[in-house]
């Protein structure tokens, strides 16, 4: 019977033999029989062929050029890897470079390297409140390279730069059809900003570009026909910027609003949400796609695999990971904004130092009116150097990248502060990144509970070890355990026992899975 059931592409008939069902692979059932046969036998159940490519919607996998309806999501400071992202596109996935926090050079590099693959790939662009001239540097380095796909993160509201993206090129094909070649996915939590994802430009951002040459009136009348973003990620309770939702509550929510949208605004395009956030077991796949899902788009778990930009002391980590190991810490980019990212707690001192930071910072009104106990705490346990020091390494820093911030803060103590507080923020993701050993209880890891449930299992299989967690077969393993767990739920419905095996989907080596495939 597993056996059976995990031939994904050939169709199964279940027949009740000598008090026992059977499996009959490859074979079909005869209904409406007036008299059967005296070798008939009686039909319990049958399944037709349900392959992972079968998953999702067939529509966003053919616009994109993929076969599978899997995403590898973006991990800030190249955690999500050019490797990473190509090993998907090998396998007929997609995979978005983490161009978030990485000079401008370091990303002009990545790109290069992705568009001469020949792969489909995508990118980041996060949302930077504090540094809207780097957004746009970023989104104008993607126009100039030609990158065609952007995950647009952590946006608390429509910018200029990212519409400038979206309508760059847009024009009416031969046949009278809007084309706009440059596409977004918006990771979001919230369904108010769904809605304006889901919406044309707003014309404020259509007359601003209007006014600086970048699109034409012709253009303008265009983009008022289109979505922001065709396809939606709701993001549930992941690691990195998030809301904390349930998925079960958050994802029907976004979907039904798209298919409001799209009523409302008549597209000509179709709306399609995806589902992110703690999906790391082929049940979950299997419940996403289930619920409706257009594709998966995966994070926590693929910082764990081989190819991430992330450490092999932060795989160790992640390897033990418990569902109640994350926690909610101060974002580092929108410190004072109150902003809070998921990061792992287990191993590591950094939610607790970096809420402390916050907590100071909400209470003093700059660095000289800390109390001398907490300061010394600071300087001793946090920073390892007076906070003196750190300010000048900090405005250095500043002078070269956004010379405003230095302005600023020479005016105003307490926003000099934040940059001083920030500077640990942003160093625990570096440090941890890099591996560096000195600074492990510093360490900021963006991790979601899905790692846990991933852990949980594939303990006691192969790839319970580190070293063997390949991205390629992680994503393999939950397509596939996705597509069983459906067939399996079919026969369930059906009335036919099945063994607890089937139902563990318990992880197999990429060759078998691909054997099983076809």
């Amino acid at each position: 019977m597993v056996e059976a059931v995990r031939r994904l592409g050939e169709p199964l008939v279940i027949v009740g033999s000598n008090g026992n069902a059977r499996p009959l692979s490859g074979r079909f059932g005869r209904l409406g029989w007036s008299e059967a046969p005296a070798d008939a036998l009686p039909l319990l159940g049958y399944l037709p062929p349900c392959l992972p490519e079968q998953l999702g919607d067939s529509g966003f996998c053919a616009e994109l050029g993929l076969r599978y309806p899997y995403l590898g999501g973006s991990m800030a400071k190249g955690i999500s890897s050019v490797e990473l992202a190509l090993e998907l596109g090998k396998e007929g996935m997609l995979g978005f470079f983490g161009a978030a926090g990485l000079p401008l050079k370091s990303v002009e590099e990545a790109l290069d390297r992705l568009a001469s693959s020949g792969l489909p790939y995508g990118v980041n662009l996060i949302h930077s409140p504090h540094e809207p001239e780097l957004e746009g540097a970023l989104a104008d380095l993607f126009i100039r390279k030609g990158v065609r796909l952007v995950e647009a993160s952590a946006f608390l509201s429509l910018t200029l730069p990212l519409v400038r993206y979206r309508l760059h090129g847009i024009h009416r094909n031969g046949d009278g059809v809007i084309v706009a070649p440059n596409r977004i996915i918006a990771k979001v939590s919230r369904e108010e900003l769904a809605e304006r994802f889901f919406s044309p430009p707003p014309e404020k951002f259509l007359k601003a570009l209007m006014a600086d040459g970048s699109i034409t009136p012709g253009q303008a009348e265009l983009a008022g026909r289109i979505p922001m973003a065709q396809e939606i990620t709701a993001e549930a309770d992941s690691g990195g910027h998030t809301d904390n939702r349930p998925a079960m509550a958050l994802f029907p929510t976004i979907l039904s609003l798209s298919q409001r949208m799209h009523s409302l605004h008549g597209y000509d395009v179709r709306l399609r949400v995806g589902l992110a956030g703690g999906i790391g077991t082929p049940a979950a796949a299997a419940a996403a796609f289930a619920m409706g899902a257009a594709y998966l788009m995966v994070g926590s778990v693929h910082q764990a695999c081989m190819e991430s930009g992330s450490s092999d002391a932060v795989r160790e980590m992640l390897a033990v990971t418990r569902q109640a190991d994350v926690a909610m810490a101060p974002a580092a980019d929108m410190f004072e904004m109150g902003v809070t990212v998921q990061v792992l707690k287990r191993g590591t001192m950094f939610p607790m130092r970096a809420a402390k930071l916050y907590e100071l910072y909400r209470s003093c009104s700059g660095i000289d009116d800390l109390p001398h106990a907490e300061r010394e705490k600071l300087e001793k346990n946090l920073f390892r150097a007076p906070l003196e020091q750190i300010w000048q390494e900090t405005r250095s820093y500043f002078i070269g990248r956004d010379p405003r911030q230095v302005e600023r803060a020479d005016r105003d103590p307490r926003h000099r502060m934040a940059l001083v507080f920030r500077w640990y923020l942003g160093q625990g993701a570096h440090w941890a990144k890099d591996g560096e050993p000195s600074r492990r209880m510093d360490y900021q890891v963006w991790c979601g509970p899905a790692m846990g449930a991933f852990n949980e299992w594939s303990a006691g299989t192969f790839m319970e070890e580190p070293a063997r967690r390949r991205v390629a077969t992680v994503a393999f393993n939950l397509l596939f355990g996705a597509a069983l767990l459906t067939r399996a739920a079919s026969l369930r419905r059906q009335g036919v026992d099945l063994p607890p095996e089937i139902l563990r989907a318990e992880p197999l080596p990429i060759e078998q899975i691909k054997e099983y495939l076809g």
